[in-house]
């Protein structure tokens, strides 16, 4: 095996990484889960709209006329992306935190060994 400081060093960089990937990924979620939640709100206003309501869609500085069906369905395609993306960062999240999970303790029993090679 190769020097265990090294590996160590090793260990604890990956393990580093693996955490600044997870709080990428928490983030996602997050936004993710925020954009979910405004397009749930969209969906409730549609609902309460009448059949002689307009619905307006802002592209830019310019606000313009969009019929109710395309707009709806324009939200529930968001709504379905938006759901698959969240479960697929959920899964890599699952992922990287069992990963940096086994790091950590591949560290824990690393430095045991070291501490116990040391003499007193």
């Amino acid at each position: 095996m190769a020097n265990p400081q090294k590996r160590l060093q090793d260990l604890s960089e990956e393990y580093r990484s693996l955490e600044t990937d997870l709080s990428t990924n928490v983030a996602a979620r997050q936004k993710l889960e925020s954009q979910q939640q405004e397009n749930k709100a969209v969906q409730k206003e549609f609902a309460k709209l009448t059949d002689d309501d307009n619905i307006y869609k802002l592209i830019g500085p310019v606000l313009l006329k969009q019929e109710r069906n395309e707009a709806e369905m324009a939200v529930n395609g968001r709504l379905e992306f938006i759901e698959k993306e969240i479960n697929r960062i959920e899964k890599k999240i699952a992922d990287i935190q069992q990963t940096s999970e086994t790091k950590k303790m591949e560290i824990y029993q690393l430095q045991t060994q070291l501490q116990a090679a040391t003499p007193s």
